[in-house]
């Protein structure tokens, strides 16, 4: 009999520390849209806001033309003049690229959007999701707000409408502006009024606090509803109104009010950090609650008093090219919204000059929209993969390596014919010149194959080689990928009659058509794996769980 009891008491131990951490490593949350993907591009049509240079792309610019590169490039430069509160009067910033045209940009855009679902019942709402404010806010009640178009999703949320809304009093925990209630003389039960100004000239959001409810899954495909607190948006102004998170804006940021810390502290997730897992075509996902594996990479989070609001700060060692490590010290924000990597030199001479020296193809330049990028090779007649990629890599504080399995930016020219060819590439790294003083940032071409979790509770960045379309964690070994594919389908718009140079990202569902619906805006939160090397991390703990409940049996039968 007691060894019964002991058997029953392993295994419940055993369950329950499989069950925290499948719930640790999975969490609940949802897809990511890139700014130039298809989803978020028929949303905002269909809200009235026309495609151009500052916010879409043409009709007849593909991914990864040149056009496509140079608006990223844009963004890019655009977060960098926010983060330090740059702006002309006006709002905006001037560059100048190479053919001498000067081209206006807004200077607050988003890289990446996910489609929420809110209220009951639930309305639907593309939002910009930001790791550098903390408020969630919606379009609610509008007194002034961007279009809504002719389209029924992402109208303006109406708390009339949903039957679990409710109205957050001037005496709440999270309510702000307590002196803004005494002020108008209504006291503790009236609606707690909010007001977000954003570093863009002129751009902000205000309204009043609701309490509502969120619509998520969890890790096995189960409906979650989360209570949150957020902004009903009366008020938009500058940017805003131009189509920038017209659908509503989620802060990731570190304040109370912000939705991964809404989420830990109701106890719906089990700690408080949230994951983001970006595969080559931009299509990702973000789970709330995820802390990642045990065995996965950490480095602590620093401080950087220099910038306006606190973001994902690491420090870096050293940096290694092959088998070269090379000594260098400095900090990067880790920024999920920031397409390139930017470095200040020595860091940036040492990783380019190493990387250059070690690639057999010549070097070469592209032209208009690819000036930015100083290394670039092209291949020879015939040749449609690198030689070889060299391994690169990023230590950081505490020793952990940060692996970069994607450095490089394929480029593929186009011909009369509509056709495409491999002909080169770029590496994917920018040297910091806009600000000199700027801490390094590590762009989400550096998270490329890996998921990165952002731990509030312990204060750390963790990290592993993560298949995002699976979610399976990849094994180390091989060589790199080189191969340079041809765009097929949809995302293989021809260029011009005089044959564009086209950089392309592949697209991992060309070549698995049979094995999974790995398309965009479907990317499921579990799939089977497959048998041999690609299986997940956790049917791997699976097999661990049946190899020790099978020892308990072999001990109790021989006991």
């Amino acid at each position: 009999m007691a060894h019964c009891n002991l058997l029953v008491a392993i295994i419940a131990a055993v369950v329950l520390f499989l069950a925290v951490r499948t719930e640790a490593s999975g969490g609940i949350g949802f897809n990511l849209h890139h700014r130039f993907s298809p989803v978020v591009r028929q949303w905002m049509e269909a809200r009235g806001h026309a495609p151009g240079p500052s916010w879409l792309l043409p009709d007849d610019a593909p991914k990864g033309s040149r056009e496509y590169y140079s608006a990223l490039l844009r963004h890019d430069h655009a977060v960098f003049a926010r983060r330090r509160g740059l702006a002309n009067a006006d709002g905006q910033s001037t560059l100048t690229f190479a053919d001498g045209n000067a081209t206006r940009l807004d200077t607050y855009e988003y890289l990446h959007y996910a489609e929420v679902e809110v209220g009951t019942p639930s309305s639907k709402f593309l939002v910009a999701l930001d790791t550098g404010s903390d408020l969630f806010w919606l379009p609610c009640e509008c007194k002034v707000c961007a279009k809504t178009g002719n389209t029924t999703t992402g109208l303006p949320y109406s708390p009339s409408q949903s039957s679990t809304s409710k109205t957050v009093p001037c005496g709440h925990p999270l309510c702000e502006r307590p002196d803004a209630c005494g002020a108008a003389g209504t006291g503790n039960s009236s609606s707690c009024p909010y007001e977000v100004k954003y570093v863009s000239v002129n751009t902000g959001s205000s309204g009043v606090l609701l309490e509502d409810v969120l619509h998520l899954v969890d890790g096995g495909g189960k409906a979650v509803q989360a209570q949150i607190v957020f902004g009903c948006g009366q008020v938009q102004t500058g940017d805003f109104l131009r189509g920038a998170a017209a659908g509503g804006l989620m802060g990731l940021g570190m304040d109370k009010v912000s939705v991964p810390s809404a989420l830990a502290s109701s106890g719906l997730v089990a700690s408080d950090s949230f994951s983001m897992c970006f595969s080559r075509d931009g299509v990702g996902r973000i789970n709330f609650g995820d802390a990642g594996s045990p065995d996965q990479a950490e480095t602590p989070f620093i401080a950087a008093g220099s910038l306006q609001h606190p973001y994902y700060n690491i420090s870096v060692g050293a940096i290694t090219v092959d088998s070269k490590a090379m000594a260098v010290e400095f900090t990067a924000i880790v920024d999920s919204g920031t397409s390139f990597t930017y470095l200040n030199d020595p860091a940036y001479t040492l990783l380019t000059t190493n990387f250059n020296s070690r690639v057999s193809e010549a070097r070469d330049t592209y032209g208009s929209g690819y000036e930015k990028f100083e290394y670039c090779y092209r291949l020879s007649p015939g040749q449609t993969s690198m030689r070889r990629l060299p391994a690169m890599s990023l230590t950081t504080k505490g020793g952990a390596v940060f692996p970069v399995t994607w450095p490089i930016i394929p480029v593929f020219a186009s011909t009369n014919g509509g056709s495409y060819h491999p002909i080169g590439y770029c590496l994917g790294v920018i040297k910091n010149r806009i600000f000199s003083t700027e801490d390094a940032t590590i762009g989400q071409n550096f998270m490329t194959g890996l998921k990165v979790v952002f731990d509030r509770r312990r204060s750390v960045l963790g990290w592993e080689k993560f298949d995002c379309y699976k979610n399976a964690e990849m094994q180390d070994g091989g060589s790199p990928d080189t191969s340079l594919e041809s765009p097929t389908g949809d995302y293989s718009t021809p260029g011009s009659p005089n044959g564009d140079y086209v950089p392309y990202v592949p697209l991992p569902w060309e070549n698995n058509a049979t094995d999974g619906p790995y398309y965009p805006g479907r990317v499921p939160l579990t799939w089977p794996a497959r048998s041999g090397s690609g299986s997940s991390s956790r049917a791997s703990f699976g097999g661990l769980l049946s190899l020790i409940l099978l020892h308990v049996l072999v001990v109790i039968s021989v006991a």
